[in-house]
């Protein structure tokens, strides 16, 4: 007899993995947006983009932009709300908030988030 059991390893919705391996200057001219606290880049990368957020100085969050709701709806892409309060997908109308986390749903889960090093002004952004 053959069992086969459920793991209680799943993270979330099927994202596509894509190689992410991006590093930007965070002085730089093209992004001044982090040269303060709650700023935010957006970066062709990842499976539908990678928006940036800086948390501080020194402390910098890479999310995938895919919503984790339906990830391959054409329009399921997150974005900084007008108010710059949350971040949004207006395809299904889920809100999260700055570190990822859901705050309306439908979506259940968080955004995909992609590791993120800085040393001294580089910030490494992959997976």
């Amino acid at each position: 007899m053959l069992l086969i059991g459920c793991k209680d390893t799943y993270q979330g919705p099927a994202i596509p993995e894509v190689p992410v391996n991006e590093q930007i200057n965070v002085n730089s001219l093209q992004y001044p947006e982090l040269r303060r606290d709650g700023g935010y880049v957006y970066l062709n990368a990842g499976y539908k983009g990678i928006l940036i957020v800086r948390q501080n100085a020194n402390l910098y969050a890479a999310f995938e932009r895919a919503c984790p709701y339906d990830p391959t709806a054409p329009c399921a892409i997150v974005e900084v709300d007008q108010s710059n309060l949350f971040i949004v997908d207006k395809c299904c109308g889920s809100q999260f908030n700055f570190q990822g986390n859901v705050t309306s749903g439908p979506a259940v889960y968080g955004l995909k988030q992609y590791r993120t090093s800085l040393s001294g002004s580089l910030l490494y952004i992959s997976n």
